[in-house]
């Protein structure tokens, strides 16, 4: 098991690669099984996350190749059955429910390890993919779903106490794109990722109008076709070094961006009183702290509004911020476990009914701490490159899931860490 050095106190300088979207490439690579065809995507992420998908696509009978960041992937003879040992290790793997019934008109996928159905909308999956036609059981840990007549276009609502489910909307768009008829979804997510899937299908063949906005039309065909697509890069990523070009850098700049997606994360970078500044048509972005940074306020929300996997880094910049500081998380408000660990490094924060309470510190101090999740562990890197003194950051596969190289990337902008085995 790796662990990651950080010896803090060196600004960080210089220019970065921001990669492929690891939120955008997951259900795209599960989109794959639609078609018997050769499919070739670019730009895939190498992050534990995508990993697991390939292993999951072989597992079901795909023929894969990677070379760097480029796939291709061909699913002529698969199986509907997802196995557990795989699954389990990751949540968005549910994303292959919605392919494999409408190619296969059958899917056995087991629950993600931990997770309960009601507890993050699974709930939503089941519901929208039964109303397309689809039997669903939920028994012994698997979710088995049967469509033995195919799938019949439908309108369906997805909303769910938190908002629309982004990866619900995955799932039923696309079952959709092969089902008899037209089916609409209501309350759909209207994230880039979202958006992303609908043009890489509607590049097989699809018929899919909307995304993007929260009614989604997607008009049945009969078959999909194999095609060559780029992954949209990672706006989560890169609002991550945005957040840490903020916190402590002489500047740095971001390449491979998407102004409109990481507008929010730059709105409150700029009322915090630091540099933003996009060129090269908003594909890239220049970072550097402010000369009299001020506290800001953030709630999460649905895209476009500020997104919960931001927020842990966010208050990692906020912890040595001048003044006092407020996040609201209403996506996941139990998302602060972060916040014991970055008060162990002398952050001043109180958390309470998912809200954290922010008072700015000269200075954080380097301590042995522990990533507990994918963006917090990403919060825990932006402290300990602030910090004085050595900060080891345990449980290293928790960055591994979602952030491609950042060892080597981190070094690239000249900061000091290492990667050494526990």
């Amino acid at each position: 098991m790796d662990k990651l050095i950080v010896h803090g106190g060196t600004p960080l300088k210089g220019a970065i690669n921001i990669s492929g979207s690891k939120n955008s490439s997951l259900p795209i690579l599960a989109a794959t099984l639609l078609t018997d065809e050769p499919v070739i995507l670019r730009r895939v992420p190498d992050v534990s996350d995508t990993n697991y998908m390939l292993q999951i696509l072989t597992a079901l009978g795909a023929d894969v190749e990677r070379s760097s960041g480029t796939v291709r992937i061909t699913c002529a003879n698969i199986t509907p059955d997802a196995p557990y040992e795989i699954v389990r290790r990751m949540r968005a793997s549910i994303c292959v429910m919605g392919p494999l019934l409408a190619r296969l008109n059958r899917a056995t996928v087991s629950l993600p390890g931990g997770c309960v159905i009601g507890d993050r909308p699974v709930d939503l999956h089941l519901k929208g993919l039964a109303a397309l036609g689809a039997d669903c059981e939920v028994e012994g840990g698997n979710m088995d779903l049967k469509a033995p007549n195919g799938l019949t276009g439908v309108e369906v609502d997805l909303c769910g106490t938190h908002g629309p489910t982004v990866l619900g909307t995955d799932n039923v768009m696309m079952a959709a794109t092969l089902a008899k008829g037209t089916t609409i979804i209501e309350s759909a997510a209207c994230e880039p990722e979202v958006v992303d899937l609908a043009n890489f299908l509607n590049s097989m063949g699809a018929r899919i109008e909307g995304a993007g906005t929260r009614r989604i039309t997607i008009e049945g065909v009969e078959k999909l076709s194999g095609v060559d697509h780029t992954i949209i890069p990672d706006r989560i990523e890169a609002g991550t070094y945005m957040a840490a070009g903020a916190a402590f850098s002489e500047g740095i700049t971001l390449n491979r961006v998407i102004e409109e997606h990481v507008s929010v994360a730059a709105k409150v970078l700029r009322e915090c009183g630091h540099s933003v500044e996009f060129s090269n048509g908003g594909k890239s972005v220049t970072v550097k702290p402010g000369d009299k940074p001020l506290g800001g306020k953030i709630t999460t929300a649905p895209y476009p509004s500020f997104p919960t996997d931001m927020q842990a880094q966010f208050t990692a910049l906020f912890a040595t911020t001048p003044g006092i500081s407020v996040v609201t998380d209403t996506i996941f408000p139990q998302r602060f476990m972060h916040c014991a660990e970055l008060s162990r490094m002398g952050a001043q924060i109180k958390v309470d009914q998912g809200t954290a309470v922010i008072t700015g510190v000269d200075k954080l101090s380097a301590a042995p701490v522990m990533a507990s999740d994918l963006r917090a562990s990403a919060a825990l890197v932006l402290a300990a490159l602030q910090a004085k003194g050595s900060t080891e950051i345990l449980r290293l596969y928790h960055i591994d899931r979602g952030y491609e190289h950042i060892d080597e990337k981190l070094l690239q902008l000249g900061a000091q860490v290492e990667r050494v085995r526990e």
